[in-house]
């Protein structure tokens, strides 16, 4: 169970540096759809799956769009941005 739990959050920190990519090269439909497949992995994944995408994709994703300038309303599916918005209240930012 452990090197499931770990891989998950590998491959949620993979996906993360893909969707980054894809915000460098522009291909904002791609990037879309990114966040579109992490919502619904969110929304039906296990605890562990959700924790991944909360911990590791949207955080990481957040950041990075932060840092760049980007707008992460236009852009996060509704679950994700609420997420989003629950990291940002907890951190006291």
């Amino acid at each position: 169970m452990k090197n499931q739990v770990v891989s998950i959050y590998r491959q949620a920190e993979r996906f993360a540096e893909i969707t980054q990519k894809l915000l460098i090269a522009g291909n904002i439909p791609r990037v879309k759809k990114c966040l579109l497949v992490a919502e619904k992995l969110f929304k039906t994944g296990s605890n562990e799956t959700k924790n991944a995408i909360t911990g590791i994709y949207v955080h990481s994703v957040s950041s990075f769009m932060e840092f760049r300038g980007c707008r992460i309303s236009g852009l996060f599916p509704q679950s994700l941005q609420l997420e989003y918005v629950k990291q940002i209240n907890a951190s006291g930012v």
